[in-house]
């Protein structure tokens, strides 16, 4: 996410529900900016003992979040169930999401973990997950959950240009793409963004420009495409049969 937006809820301002805020501030303590992790620290340390022990007794909530607070000295009010099915298995997931987690090319397993994951751990899972879970999350209904996927320092280009071609994305993802020279350096992500319908029209039609003969012929006769950057592209490649 962007810096003013994990400074927003570094320091509580942001108004997701209690728990969630919770774990999102016990996630900001590892930020990589000082300011966040600072003020992360700060609003965890006003909060009254009594608000975490209220939820610690939450059985939905992350094992890790408990064991946070009980380094902390905070404990719940009372010692939560572990719900379980008929089986006797556990209902929540409580290992950790990392990449032995699930296999690269499993996408079943790493499905069904997802669905069985709190807020915080698919939160957790969209920085630190696999690529697998990456290509799930980036989609989620939630934005900080899609836009915390573009925050993973283990995303590579070829990550990016298969979200940038996604039209199952929000807009809100393609414009922080769109929006990062590091990634719009590279020609394919560009060619993706300007493809894809959903890139607010303004950045596809800058993007537009950067954009190959053949490529430039290619898009002015996508019907996929918005009508208003179809025409601009037709228009472009008129200009330059003209100019030869």
């Amino acid at each position: 996410m962007p810096r003013e937006a994990r400074l927003l809820a570094a320091k509580g301002l942001l108004t997701p529900r209690a728990y969630e805020q919770l774990a999102i501030l016990v996630l900001l303590l590892e930020d990589r900016d000082d300011d966040v992790r600072t003020a992360a620290s700060q609003t965890l340390d006003r909060i009254p003992i009594e608000a975490p022990q209220l939820f610690l007794a939450r059985p939905d909530l992350p094992v890790g979040l408990r064991e946070f607070f009980g380094d902390r000295g905070v404990f719940p009010a009372e010692i939560p169930p572990v719900e379980s099915d008929e089986s006797g298995e556990p209902l929540i997931d409580t290992e950790p999401a990392d990449a032995e987690a699930v296999g690269e090319d499993d996408r079943d397993t790493a499905v069904q973990k997802l669905a069985k994951m709190s807020f915080s751990e698919r939160l957790k899972a969209a920085i630190k997950g696999t690529r697998e879970m990456r290509a799930i999350l980036i989609r989620d209904a939630n934005k900080m959950i899609a836009r915390s996927v573009l925050g993973s320092p283990k995303l590579s280009d070829n990550e990016i240009e298969s979200f940038a071609r996604m039209t199952s994305v929000s807009d809100d993802v393609l414009r922080i793409i769109g929006s990062n020279r590091s990634w719009t350096k590279n020609y394919t992500i560009v060619l993706a963004l300007t493809r894809n319908p959903k890139t607010p029209l303004t950045m596809s039609m800058n993007m537009m420009a950067r954009l190959n003969d053949r490529d430039l012929s290619t898009l002015s006769v996508d019907r996929n495409v918005p009508e208003a950057l179809r025409i601009a592209a037709r228009k472009k490649v008129v200009a330059s049969a003209s100019g030869r």
